[in-house]
């Protein structure tokens, strides 16, 4: 059984289509990488994932269950990073893990949740309100706090945006233990070095429809001698390249 499995999605907001007939699935153990321009409709897969948002035609399953209709048992599920997620100011770090444990029914004390941040490099800080954090320190607790539970899907909606590149590689190589350990993960990001570092294989959304899905090794080859690709290039292939040229934005770079 695929962790995720999507089908035919199609979302539509009144008369604008905004995914069209979008198929995919995320293995056990695998990094899918969603990418695309701004209104590609990345969010409003991940909506329909998340339970959020019901489709306007195909269907989402998580572990063969429907997010909307079994949605308890999907949302346990999984876990979700969001791109920028607040937290009570006041909780010290020990306080955050205890408390969104209890979210999920589980009972850590403060040594488990020490424990839980120390695995999580946030050890040193685990005195420290929210508020206190980095931007790293901040990202790499809403990866504990997202995968607290032990999901079986992740959900990665730009982890690392606004990180400089030493808190982004420690919280790709967290991502990447996720994976180790057994754990799925959809990740959408703009940021094509982090698409082709982390992912198994990589869809591209453009106007709501996906237009390529592969691994990252493979759609640099496939494309390599696309005129529009070459057009893009600047020496070797790159999946920028690939990625610009398909989406219809290599004049931008031209």
């Amino acid at each position: 059984m695929h962790t995720l499995s999507v089908e035919g999605l199609e979302v539509r907001y009144g008369r604008t289509v905004a995914v069209r007939n979008v198929s995919f699935t995320v293995q056990r153990g695998e990094i899918f990488g969603l990418i695309g321009p701004n209104g590609a409709g990345k969010t409003s897969t991940l909506a329909v994932v998340e339970g959020l948002l019901a489709p306007s035609a195909g269907k989402v399953r998580v572990l063969g269950m429907d997010p909307r209709k079994d949605a308890r048992r999907a949302k346990a599920s999984i876990g979700v990073q969001l791109q920028s997620t607040a937290f009570q100011p006041d909780l010290v770090l020990t306080e955050l893990v205890q408390l969104y444990a209890g979210l999920y029914g589980m009972r850590l004390g403060a040594p488990e949740a020490r424990q839980r941040l120390d695995d999580a490099g946030l050890g040193e800080a685990a005195r420290k309100r929210a508020q206190e954090l980095s931007g790293g320190q901040r990202q790499r607790l809403s990866l504990l706090i997202a995968s607290i539970h032990d999901p079986d899907l992740l959900l990665l909606d730009e982890p690392t945006t606004g990180l400089d590149p030493q808190s982004r590689r420690e919280l790709w190589q967290r991502v990447e233990a996720l994976r180790t350990e057994g754990r799925s993960v959809l990740l959408t990001t703009h940021s094509m070095e982090e698409a082709a570092a982390l992912s198994n294989r990589i869809g591209i959304l453009v106007r709501g429809a996906l237009v390529a899905l592969d691994t990252p090794e493979t759609l640099v080859r496939q494309y390599a001698e696309d005129p529009r690709v070459r057009r893009v290039a600047r020496g070797a292939v790159t999946l920028e390249d690939v990625f610009l040229a398909l989406s219809g934005q290599e004049e931008v770079s031209a």
